[in-house]
């Protein structure tokens, strides 16, 4: 993969240090990759500085409701994330628009999991996710699922578990999604989180792809274990709906990814 500039010695910035806001449980969309972010800046996601030949991509949850994707397409993106679930009784009600939308006008798609490790075991929640959009299939088009992984939308920042624990939790969502799809999941996740509520846990980094979240112009640093990312997103706003993401690597290594 293309290694992206500024991977450990990056600039650390508020939006990597402070304790999320709370969402409406009643939200009917939940929470969202990203959240737990103070927003980026339009400005911010049109002037980042790419490799050459990197993929652009975006990721959608139901609070951006149905997707023009003709025109993400037409407008570059070329990869998505969608969200299916959260704990184990929430599914995005634009699942089927978003996905299958997506996939019609030729992207490579995926699906991610907004986990609260609170609610239920890492088992359970990788089931709910498997069976409600979260498979991942050898087809060649697809992204294995992601687990997104950040400060807890509804309470305690760690959802009440110590370091330890939460990585049990992690791995148990982990070697369950493995078990039922033959792929580990990506980890998507903030560095600030990960080191906080994993005590920088270095233990995930050779099994579990890494879609770090950080809002600017640099990467900054890496959570503990990872030495480069596997997507980056690097802005909540700009020409794609959503979430503005990039591949670490061209178009070839994207494929390689996938199969």
């Amino acid at each position: 993969m293309i290694a992206t500039a500024a991977l450990a010695g990056g600039t650390a910035n508020a939006e990597q240090s402070r304790t999320a806001p709370r969402l409406s449980p009643d939200d009917p969309n939940g929470a969202w990759a990203g959240y737990s972010l103070p927003g980026g800046k339009d400005t911010q996601a049109r002037s980042l500085p790419l490799p050459a030949g990197a993929v652009s991509g975006m990721d959608v949850s139901g609070h951006q409701g149905d997707v023009d994707w003709p025109r993400a397409w037409a407008d570059g993106a070329r990869f998505a994330y969608v969200k299916a679930t959260e704990g184990t009784g929430f599914r995005n009600a634009r699942f089927a628009q978003q996905y299958d939308g997506s996939h019609d006008v030729g992207m490579t798609r995926g699906s991610y999991h907004f986990g609260l490790p609170d609610r239920s075991t890492g088992r359970d929640q990788a089931n709910f996710f498997v069976d409600n959009g979260g498979d991942w299939r050898h087809d060649g088009r697809t992204l294995p699922g992601a687990l997104d992984i950040e400060y807890n939308p509804y309470g305690e920042a760690c959802y009440g578990l110590d370091p330890a624990a939460m990585s049990r939790w992690i791995a148990d969502f982990s070697n369950t999604y493995h078990d039922r799809t033959g792929r580990f999941p990506v980890i998507y996740t903030t560095t600030d989180w990960w080191n906080r509520c994993t005590a920088s846990n270095p233990d995930f980094a050779p099994n579990n792809p890494l879609w770090i979240a950080r809002y600017g112009t640099d990467l900054g640093a890496l959570p503990a274990g990872w030495g480069y990312q596997t997507i980056w997103q690097h802005n909540d706003k700009g020409i794609f709906p959503g979430g503005q993401d990039t591949f670490n690597g061209n178009g070839k290594q994207l494929k390689r990814f996938i199969s």
